[in-house]
Parts: structure tokens; sequence; C-alpha cells
């Protein structure tokens, strides 16, 4: 089931069969997978907002950083 939720200023969060996925403007950004493996981010260095909408968003939580590509397959 597909979930969209806005949670600040150009910061949204779509819940799919697979993750939870951070939107930040139009693009994912990171995701919490539902499989147990945990939170991925983007090794892809955005804009500095961006940068701070992913970390508001983990809160501290460790992420793998992953290729844009694997997020962009995600969403």
């Amino acid at each position: 089931m597909l979930s969209i939720k806005p949670i600040a200023s150009n910061m949204t969060e779509v819940s799919t069969e697979k993750a939870v996925i951070l939107f930040s403007y139009r693009t994912p950004v990171a995701a919490c997978m539902n499989d147990g493996s945990g939170f991925i981010r983007t090794s892809k260095r955005w804009s500095v907002t961006t940068s701070k909408h992913i970390n508001k968003w983990l809160e501290g939580a460790k992420a793998r950083e992953v290729e844009q590509s694997e997020l962009d397959a995600l969403a």
C-alpha cells in the first residue's frame, strides 16, 4: 500500500511495500528498509538543504550510503 506523508517544508515520506522513503523536494534521498536491513542514504552530494533534510529525518540513526540509483529504483 502506498502512503504519502508531508513531514516538513519540501520533505515527504512515501511508504511502499519495500521501504519508507524520504523525498527532499522531488528526489528520493534516504530510506528505512522494511526487510529489517536498516537505513540507507544517498552517496550523492546534493544541496546543503537536502543534507539537512536527510540528517533531520535520520535523527542520528546510522545509515549505509548507497548509489542514488538504488534510491531511484525504490521510488
